[in-house]
């Protein structure tokens, strides 16, 4: 197995949610490190995807690809129609 340089951080957590991270580790069988590696992983991985969605819909803007406020409601009330209205481009 390859070795992996780690960095030990500490953190206060709330004792609700450590409680609950206790409660996983025992259900999972893993470690609780484990957990908030997997916990970390996930939410950097969220944050991210948000950072680059953001960047794009801002690029989107710079371009001028937008629809004003009517024709995005109007597409969305139609969604729960029998005819629903083609997506605004």
């Amino acid at each position: 197995m390859a070795h992996i340089d780690t960095k030990v951080f500490t953190a206060h957590i709330p004792l609700p949610l450590a409680e609950k991270v206790d409660q996983m580790a025992a259900r999972l069988e893993r470690s609780r490190g484990w957990i908030v590696k997997q916990a970390l992983s996930a939410w950097i991985d969220q944050e991210e995807e948000r950072n680059r969605l953001t960047h794009e819909a801002l690029a989107y803007v710079e371009a001028g690809r937008v629809f004003d406020h009517q024709t995005v409601q109007a597409w969305a009330d139609s969604l729960d129609t029998d005819q629903p209205l083609p997506l605004p481009r």
